[in-house]
């Protein structure tokens, strides 16, 4: 039996195998709303079951944090409505489904949000995801506190809902990964970018909060950018620490990608081109490891499980161009 097509379980649930559709921006709702646009989107990408999970796009935790226009919303209590029908549909097909939840922080833009941006320090964002000239606000005590709530009301709607588990986001530029990155992070009090422990204390205090929301027995995961790829950035050595810590506070799955300089790697395309930092993290968890990038054959992913890289695989853009790659890919390793 091939390593892709085994069983694997994720804090008592069952993935009937190792292949998962990572979270892709579609910008299909109307004010954060699920239309039927966006069911019919998760309707062809989930067809026949082929994805043991599916992680839908990112879902603004509250309106400052809205990332686009066409962002979902886990915001409100009424998203419940619209967020159950995602589920649905998903299941329907055979697939488990996760939810992603997410602030954009400097990457939120005045002309979606009509709000000023906030994050860990007054530092423009750096990186791929830099989506306005704004040198944002930091934030004030008073705010991150709100934020943490806003994180812990979003998985309590998530969960309501339906989905099998609950992904807070700390990637690819957005608010928690600004205060992981030492390029953003410049605060000197308990957030502090000069340690470790102060760049993730807000990721603890959110993974608690969401976990008093949703109980011991859901599904928690963290997406994280573990490595900025830049100087002076986030490192391998960083990912790793922040991962052994993330686990020790009840994560249950850790999806790695990229930091600052977003989902991808310059100068590389192999498949899995974030697996040197899959592996060391691998090696130092129990918990399983998703590795998404440049993976469009499954027998890449399939040696890249055999090769310890990760415990799952992600397999997004080539998904997003054809619907019917998970079925064509499962066909041809019979």
């Amino acid at each position: 039996m091939r390593t892709i097509t085994k069983t694997i379980e994720v804090n008592g649930v069952e993935f009937k195998n190792r292949l998962v559709m990572p979270p892709m921006a579609t910008s299909k709702t109307v004010d954060g709303v699920v239309t039927q646009e966006l069911l019919d989107y998760y309707d062809e990408k989930s067809k026949g079951g082929y994805f043991a999970l599916i992680i839908s796009e990112h879902s603004y935790v509250n309106h400052q944090g809205k990332a686009d226009a066409g962002q979902v919303s886990a915001s409100r209590d009424s998203d419940v409505e619209g967020l159950r029908k995602i589920v649905d549909v998903i299941h329907k097909n055979g697939s488990k489904v996760i939810a992603q939840i997410n602030h954009a922080g400097a990457a939120a833009p005045y002309s979606v949000t009509g709000m000023p941006c906030i994050s860990a320090s007054a530092v423009s964002n750096v990186g791929l995801l830099k989506r306005n000239d704004a040198v944002p606000e930091e934030m004030t005590q008073e705010q991150i506190d709100q934020i943490i709530s806003d994180f812990a009301m979003a998985a309590r709607r998530v969960k309501e809902a339906g989905f099998d588990g609950v992904e807070i986001h700390s990637a690819h530029g957005y608010l928690l990964n600004q205060f992981y990155s030492p390029l953003v992070n410049k605060r000197n009090d308990a957030y502090t970018g000069s340690t470790l422990e102060g760049r993730l204390r807000i990721h603890h205090e959110i993974i608690d909060a969401v976990r008093k929301e949703v109980g011991e027995d859901y599904i928690v995961a963290l997406r994280l950018g573990g490595c900025d790829y830049m100087e002076g950035g986030s490192t391998i050595q960083d990912s790793v620490e922040a991962s052994k810590l993330f686990e020790e506070w009840g994560v249950n799955l850790l999806d790695i990608s990229g930091g600052m300089g977003g989902f991808i790697l310059p100068g590389h395309n192999e498949p899995g081109y974030f697996s040197e930092m899959t592996e060391a993290i691998k090696k130092q968890v129990s918990i399983p490891v998703i590795l998404t990038g440049g993976i469009t054959d499954i027998k890449d992913a399939d040696r890249l499980l055999e090769n310890n890289k990760a415990d799952l695989i992600g397999v997004g853009r080539a998904v997003f161009k054809d619907s019917k790659w998970a079925e064509k890919n499962f066909a041809e390793i019979g």
